[in-house]
C-alpha cells in the first residue's frame, strides 16, 4: 500500500513514519513517498527516517520527490501536511495581526484567516490533481486551518478527504486520566469545528463520568484545561472546551501575553527548525537525535503564552508525545482493512448539526470503516456554542469565497466578521498588511 506525504520535508513526518514502523499487520503501508518543494528538507528528514528504520525488517520503503504529479500517481492514501509560506509566513501572520492588537495565531482569528487565504488555492489544486491522478485515494488532511482546508478540498473530493487533529484526542485523554478511566475504553462526546469544540460527556461502560468531574473542584483543577480555563468557568459552561477556545474566552489576556513575549510562536519555531535542519544535514551527526531533542522542546513550549497568562504551569509529561500520527494510522487501518473504529474527525456535516448545512465540515466522533468516516448522531450544542460555531463557519465561507473569486472586498469581509477582529477598519488594514508581506496573496484584487 502506497502512502504519499505532502509536506514530506516537514518536521512531524518522523512521527508518522514511526507509527508505520510499529504496524506489522497484513495490508500495512509498504511504500512511503515524500513530496516537498525543498529538496534539502527532504534529504534531512530522509536521514531521520533511515535511522528510525535501522535494524527493522520490512520497514516501509521511502522515496522522495519534488514532482507533485509523480508523488500522487498511484497513491492509496495521501497525507497532506503542507505549510504554504513556511514558518516565515506564520511569523509574518502573527506580527501583522499583533501590530493591530488582534490575535495572529495560525488557526484562530486574523492569523488563521491569512493562513487560509494563502493555503486554500494550493489545497484546491492538490485536490484536483488527486481526483485526476489517484481517484481512488483517500486524502487525510492535517494542513491548517484543518477544518477550512478540508472543506475546500471536499468540494472536489467529496467524502474521500478527511481532516484530522490531535487536540480532541489529547483533551479526551486528559479528562479520562483525571477521572481514573482508561481513555481507550471511553467514548468522548466532542462536537464543534476544528479548534472550536467542546467535550460534553465522557462515557465509560455506558455511564457519563463528566458530571463527576464537574462536581469536584479539586479533580477539575487537576489537569491542563482546568488550570487553563479555571474551575468556575468550566462549571459555568458544563463542558470542557478545546484548549484553543482560550483564545476566545480570554482573548485580551492572550493578545497581551503574545505582545509581551520576546518571540512569537512562529518566529520561535522558525529559528528552532532552522537549527534542526542545519544539524540534520550534517553527516557527522545523528539526525534522529537532533530531531528528538528539537521535538521535546517544541512540545514542552506548546501554547506557553496561554498557560503563563492563566497560571496553568508546565505541560504534563504524558502530553508531550504527540498523537496525530496515531489518529492518522488508525484512520488508514480502518479504511484499508475495514477495522471499524470510532475517531474524532473533520468531515462533512450531513445532518449531524442542524444549525449548519450538509457541506459544512465539522469535528465530531465518526464511525470509520472501509466506506470512510460517518459522523455519529450528536445532541445539539447549547446556544452560546452554536452562535460561536455559526459565526466562525460564516467566516470560513467568506475565506473560501475570497480564495475562489480573488476578491479583496470579500477578504476584508472575512476578517471583519470574525469574533476576534472587532473593526472593519482594522480588517482593511489587515488585508493590506498581509498583501505586503505575502506575495501569494497578490491574487486579492
Amino acid at each position: 500500500m502506497k502512502l504519499t506525504i505532502l509536506g514530506g520535508g516537514g518536521f512531524r513526518v518522523p512521527l508518522v513514519y514511526g507509527a508505520l514502523l510499529a504496524d506489522r499487520a497484513e495490508g500495512r503501508v509498504t511504500e512511503v513517498v515524500l513530496h516537498d518543494l525543498d529538496d534539502r528538507r527532504l534529504y534531512a528528514v530522509g536521514r531521520v527516517l533511515d535511522e528510525q528504520a535501522a535494524g527493522i525488517p520490512d520497514a516501509p520503503r521511502v522515496t522522495a520527490t519534488t514532482d507533485l504529479d509523480e508523488a500522487l500517481t498511484g497513491a492509496d492514501f495521501v497525507f497532506s501536511a503542507i505549510r504554504v509560506g513556511g514558518l516565515e509566513g506564520r511569523a509574518d501572520d502573527e506580527r501583522v495581526a499583533l501590530a493591530e492588537g488582534v490575535l495572529g495565531q495560525e488557526t484562530v482569528g486574523a492569523g488563521g484567516i491569512a493562513y487560509g487565504l494563502r493555503t486554500v488555492p494550493v489545497a484546491v489544486d492538490i485536490a484536483r490533481r488527486v481526483a485526476r491522478l489517484a481517484p481512488d485515494a483517500w486524502v487525510i488532511n492535517f494542513t491548517n486551518p484543518a477544518g477550512l482546508v478540508t472543506e475546500a478540498m471536499s468540494r472536489h473530493l467529496g467524502d474521500r478527504v478527511i481532516g484530522i487533529c490531535d487536540s480532541p484526542v489529547g483533551l479526551g485523554r486528559r479528562i479520562a486520566r483525571a477521572l481514573g478511566a482508561d481513555a481507550r475504553q471511553a467514548f468522548v462526546d466532542y462536537v464543534g469545528l476544528n479548534h472550536l469544540g467542546w467535550v460534553r460527556g465522557l462515557r465509560v461502560a455506558g455511564r457519563d463520568e463528566l458530571p463527576r468531574l464537574l462536581a469536584d473542584p479539586a479533580l477539575l483543577g487537576s489537569f491542563e484545561e482546568g488550570r487553563l480555563f479555571g474551575v468556575d468557568w468550566l462549571r459555568s459552561l458544563g463542558a470542557i472546551p478545546n484548549e484553543y477556545l482560550h483564545y476566545y474566552y480570554f482573548n485580551r489576556e492572550a493578545v497581551h501575553a503574545y505582545q509581551q513575549a520576546g518571540q512569537t510562536r512562529g518566529a520561535f519555531l522558525h529559528d528552532q527548525q532552522a537549527r534542526f535542519y542545519a544539524e540534520a544535514l550534517r553527516t557527522d551527526r545523528s539526525a534522529l537525535q537532533a530531531w528528538d531533542r528539537t521535538r521535546a522542546e517544541r512540545e514542552a513550549t506548546y501554547m506557553a503564552e496561554n498557560r503563563e497568562s492563566a497560571g496553568a504551569g508546565e505541560r504534563e509529561a504524558d502530553d508531550l508525545s504527540g498523537g496525530y500520527e496515531k489518529v492518522a494510522l488508525a484512520l488508514m487501518r480502518a479504511i484499508a482493512r475495514d477495522e471499524r473504529t470510532t475517531l474524532i474527525l473533520n468531515v462533512r456535516n450531513g445532518h449531524t448539526l442542524s444549525a449548519l448545512d450538509g457541506d459544512a465540515v465539522i469535528e465530531v466522533p465518526c464511525l470509520v470503516d472501509a466506506g470512510g468516516a460517518h459522523p455519529l448522531a450528536v445532541a445539539p450544542l447549547p446556544g452560546h456554542a452554536t452562535g460561536l460555531v455559526c459565526s466562525v463557519k460564516a467566516v470560513e465561507r467568506e475565506v473560501l469565497a475570497a480564495a475562489e473569486s480573488g476578491s479583496r472586498q470579500t477578504a476584508v469581509k472575512a476578517f471583519a466578521l470574525h469574533p476576534l477582529v472587532d473593526s472593519v477598519t482594522v480588517a482593511r488594514r489587515l488585508v493590506e498588511g498581509y498583501r505586503e508581506v505575502h506575495p501569494g496573496l497578490a491574487y486579492l484584487e
